[in-house]
């Protein structure tokens, strides 16, 4: 029993921090952190039940985890019986030693409860940084996670997601407006490719009705008549979109079959220019060859 009454340390007020207070204390700071964790999990289970935006429970449970950090600090603090105002000069120290050596980690600590806060970018959503793009997945105290197209995860500092450029493909809505450009060749029936154009578009479930899909006659190409048709999609990336294009560019080919329009591709005319009749030799595999 005397052991545990053993003094360790003289505290401010006169007392000794005895042997056995400090294994209660760190008990307490244990179950402390414990139930913390326990507790945030806890509450965003019951947003996720209650189908609250991924984002909003997210900063819940951030809220609720460091307030409960900032309660159990003070809780032991009273345990030692250290007033709040013996703290001044060494936080004061620690803010100028944490202002030069950790600026990057402050910055992207304060970042991350901005992105949460303003919401820039949410969880879920499909954005695009520098040459990548991603879903976010998670916004984390010095970074957020990103997964790109190819399952290639990315760790961004929180910093550069406001300081860089983002787009954000789903911010306000999921609607994007893409083309596709074809070419026929020439002399087809240029108001019956508008015509089926504009079918293969509107028959996709994934293309809108309003605004409503536009046919444009481009240009005379070189090899070709060239038309683009321009149309919004509900989708949430760019992997959804490219699958579209090309369930219309598949419905575009079977209907130009039916048709009998010809899609055009590049062609061009030799011309031979010499002062002497220049030879042709025709190879036939089965008969042999014959000069013309």
């Amino acid at each position: 029993m005397d052991l545990w009454n053993y003094p360790l340390v003289a505290l401010a007020s006169g007392e000794y921090l005895l042997l056995g207070q400090l294994v209660g204390i760190l008990l307490a700071l244990l179950a402390g952190l414990l139930s913390a964790s326990w507790l945030s999990r806890l509450v965003a289970r019951q947003l996720k039940k209650a189908q609250v935006a991924p984002n909003t429970v997210h900063l819940v449970r951030r809220l609720i985890y460091y307030a409960l950090l900032l309660m159990l600090a003070l809780t032991l603090l009273a345990l030692l019986h250290i007033p709040l105002t013996a703290l001044a000069f060494l936080s004061g120290g620690i803010a100028i030693g944490v202002g030069f050596g950790a600026q990057a980690l402050i910055n992207n600590f304060l970042s991350g409860w901005i992105l949460m806060s303003e919401r820039p970018v949410r969880i879920g959503d499909f954005i695009e940084v520098g040459e990548s793009q991603g879903t976010v997945e998670n916004i984390g105290n010095r970074s957020t996670r990103v997964r790109r197209v190819d399952g290639v995860h990315m760790l961004i500092p929180n910093s550069l997601m406001l300081e860089q450029t983002v787009v954000n493909w789903t911010l306000i809505d999921r609607d994007i407006r893409t083309r596709v450009r074809v070419g026929v060749a020439y002399g087809s029936p240029v108001r019956q490719v508008e015509e089926i154009l504009r079918r293969s578009v509107t028959e996709h479930n994934a293309v809108k009705v309003n605004p409503p899909p536009l046919v444009v006659f481009e240009d005379f190409g070189d090899s070709s008549l060239v038309f683009d048709m321009f149309f919004w999609c509900a989708v949430s990336g760019e992997r959804e979109l490219r699958l579209v294009r090309s369930d219309i560019r598949y419905r575009i080919t079977e209907l130009f079959e039916e048709a009998g329009i010809t899609i055009s591709f590049p062609q061009r005319d030799v011309h031979l220019l010499a002062s002497t009749p220049v030879p042709v030799r025709i190879s036939n595999a089965n008969e042999g060859e014959t000069d013309a």
